[in-house]
């Protein structure tokens, strides 16, 4: 029996990025999809928007800002599919066609065909700035189902030939990907091509608990809640990370995506990583980007109580109590809000944004509300 679908917002805010959804349902099946509970995997793609209607949407939607980036297509893969692709490319160039100069970032594990590297390469010499995500961890056809794999590799040559960025997705870290000649099958390929890794563990979705525990049943201990973990690791992927091998040691390695788009982008960290335990100890981040961050932060504009709550008031919440610390850039909500609300107060403002959970709360805070890293040891 079919699953109903359930879509997500066209303009969402999510922990990273503004998402921009006006494509949903993917093809493919892999396991650990976030989607899989919203009835949104093994579908055909539903179109929810024109590109041009999607262009409007973002444009007046409370969310919206310049600074942040535009991540496309995250309840599908806009390469998966002929009609998908298509979308893909009117909304570059609609997106290159306008005054919208966000960087733009596209999520893929399939094959990128000629004709989108062209759209990509043809809207970054317009001046748009796109990246692409190449989710590659090394996971068999037993977990991402539909998945070409060699296709998937070839990704990395022909996008760096054609002068885009890329960014190695090492995620999700599982078992079944975290034994030494997976990792160095997939490093070894992904560190010469892109620009940096973006390795993260498995995040596990309150909804989603049986889901994973069915690919990673040690999750199932009732002594264990990796809910409210940041993220969760096999403890080899987690020791193999913090002891690099010196032959990656010119490739960035992070654990967090906003630092991996402020070093491709140039930019500095603006979501609170800076100077924190994950950037000094988790992030290989490369010494000009740590001298970026150094030398910017501090001088940041000072956000003030205007500020907050003229933001506040945008997001539709003009009247929530919250205390401002200007000196640590750090927001308390003295209710609970919406993930998405509090990303993008975070996202925008560059705070930290704290406050008590919602209880019916379908994501995962996360590092947002203190959530460390799980390790999980091999059973005996």
């Amino acid at each position: 029996m079919a699953r109903e679908r359930v879509f997500e917002p066209v303009i969402d805010q999510h922990d990273t990025w503004l998402a921009v959804n006006p494509v949903q349902g993917c093809p493919k099946g892999c396991a650990y999809c976030y989607l899989t509970d919203l009835g949104l995997t093994r579908t055909k793609p539903a179109v929810l928007a024109t590109p041009e209607e999607t262009i409007a949407q973002l444009l007046a939607h409370r969310y919206y800002h310049p600074d942040l980036v535009l991540a496309l297509y995250t309840c599908t893969d806009a390469l998966a599919t002929p009609a998908t692709r298509a979308h893909l490319t009117a909304l570059l160039d609609a997106l290159g066609d306008s005054a919208i100069r966000n960087p733009v970032c596209l999520i893929t594990k399939c094959a990128v065909p000629d004709d989108v590297v062209d759209c990509i390469t043809r809207n970054r010499a317009a001046g748009l700035p796109v990246l692409v995500y190449l989710s590659y961890s090394g996971l068999g056809a037993d977990i991402e189902q539909g998945i070409d794999r060699s296709a998937l590799r070839a990704n990395f040559p022909r996008l760096h030939a054609a002068g885009v960025p890329v960014i190695h997705y090492w995620r999700p870290a599982l078992p079944q990907n975290s034994t030494p000649a997976v990792i160095e099958h997939v490093m070894e390929w992904a560190a010469r091509y892109a620009m940096c890794s973006v390795a993260v563990g498995t995040k596990v979705k309150p909804s989603a608990l049986d889901q994973i525990t069915g690919l990673w049943p040690e999750l199932a201990d009732p002594n264990l809640d990796p809910r409210v973990a940041d993220s969760v690791w096999p403890r080899s992927t987690w020791d193999w990370l913090r002891h690099l091998p010196d032959r990656y040691g010119d490739h960035p390695v992070f654990q967090t995506n906003s630092c991996a788009l402020a070093h491709v982008l140039g930019r500095a960290d603006r979501a609170g990583v800076w100077n924190t335990p994950t950037c000094l100890d988790a992030n290989r981040c490369p010494a000009p980007q740590r001298t970026r961050c150094r030398r910017t932060i501090p001088h940041q504009r000072p956000v003030t109580e205007t500020d907050v709550a003229q933001h506040l008031a945008r997001l539709g919440h003009p009247h929530l109590p919250y205390t401002l610390s200007p000196a640590t850039r750090t927001v308390v909500l003295d209710q609970p809000l919406q993930l998405r609300d509090r990303h993008n107060l975070a996202q925008v403002l560059a705070v930290t944004v704290r406050s008590p959970e919602d209880p019916s709360e379908r994501y995962w805070p996360g590092r947002l509300s203190g959530g460390q890293p799980l390790i999980i040891d091999p059973q005996p």
